[in-house]
């Protein structure tokens, strides 16, 4: 087995000690931009760059290292149309979210903003307790990463609901499906936390007119990609009162540019795209366990469906 190994941070020599481990038999290339590339039976890739897109046509499969893939897919048919691209399923990624957001989840609830504010101004002063029943929460994606998020917040009781593109059924999930369910899911919504893939029926999902329809004083909690958020309107929308604030993790343009009015509004907690980072032997162990049943010729999970994006 011939492996092809990409990271665009360069990081490559723990990559291949793991890939080395975890395969004996395997032969680890580390691609080199302007050299010639060896014939691979399969790719793994961060962030590659378009010169190499062309030399991945003989490759049985190109593997993801990324929690999205909507970096390779803008390519279109420059990336090769038949090779299957396979995305990570969790390895490691889904514990982190749920940890992300339950913490920004209860911060809210518990109103601990507003006590860090009052004790840097020497306030001793218990405030109103919102009520739990009154806090729905809404996941918009509730693929494995929403789904691990949702089994969190369950564990504190908080009303829960779900969005999908297709129907799903989740034990204790008020679940909604489809556009037309849209507007519905979003109504009943206090806290909105964002895990869906970046596809161009999800860029600009949540603009002003959607965000408006959440329910008064609501939160919104961004871990999936700056482009699924209008970032003026959510701006206009927390300094009229209607939306609470927010805690956000990606954004449009990375790092956050030092202009951006974000940087400004208290109301905002930003953090710099770390909700959930790839955690390199969990991810390897995943790859090289599918690189093992393609060798064999059985199936495995994970393949993405280029027309729905993910």
């Amino acid at each position: 087995m011939r492996i092809l190994l990409q990271r665009s941070d360069g990081k490559e020599a723990a990559w291949i000690s793991d890939f080395a481990e975890l395969l004996p038999q395997a032969e680890i290339h580390p691609w080199r931009e302007g050299q010639a590339t060896p014939d691979c039976d399969y790719a793994v890739v961060w962030q590659p760059p378009a010169a190499m897109l062309a030399e991945l046509g003989k490759v049985k499969a190109i593997f993801n290292t990324g929690a999205g893939v909507d970096a390779l897919l803008k390519f279109g048919e420059a990336l090769p149309p038949h090779v299957p691209l396979v995305r990570l399923d969790d390895a490691g990624m889904g514990v982190q979210m749920a940890e992300y957001v339950s913490h920004a989840v209860l911060r809210h609830f518990r109103r601990f903003d507003d006590y860090e504010a009052q004790a840097r101004a020497g306030i001793w002063q218990p405030l109103p307790a919102f009520d739990k029943h009154d806090f729905p929460v809404g996941v918009l994606g509730m693929g494995v990463l929403g789904k691990r998020v949702l089994d969190a917040l369950a564990q504190f009781e908080f009303p829960l609901r779900g969005w999908s593109r297709s129907a799903k059924q989740v034990d204790g999930v008020d679940c909604f499906a489809g556009e037309d369910a849209l507007e519905a899911f979003l109504r009943g919504t206090r806290v909105l936390v964002c895990l869906l893939p970046l596809t161009p029926e999800t860029h600009n999902l949540l603009d002003r007119a959607r965000l408006a329809m959440l329910l008064p004083g609501a939160y919104v909690i961004n871990v999936a990609r700056g482009a699924h958020l209008a970032e003026p309107d959510l701006l206009t929308l927390i300094r009229s009162g209607h939306i609470a604030g927010a805690t956000l993790d990606v954004f449009r343009n990375e790092p956050l540019p030092q202009q951006h009015p974000f940087w400004q509004e208290p109301r905002i907690t930003i953090t710099p795209h770390v909700s959930a980072t790839t955690l390199r032997r969990e991810s390897v162990a995943q790859i090289a366990a599918k690189m093992r049943r393609l060798q064999a010729g059985e199936l495995v999970a994970g393949i993405v469906n280029r027309l729905q994006g993910y």
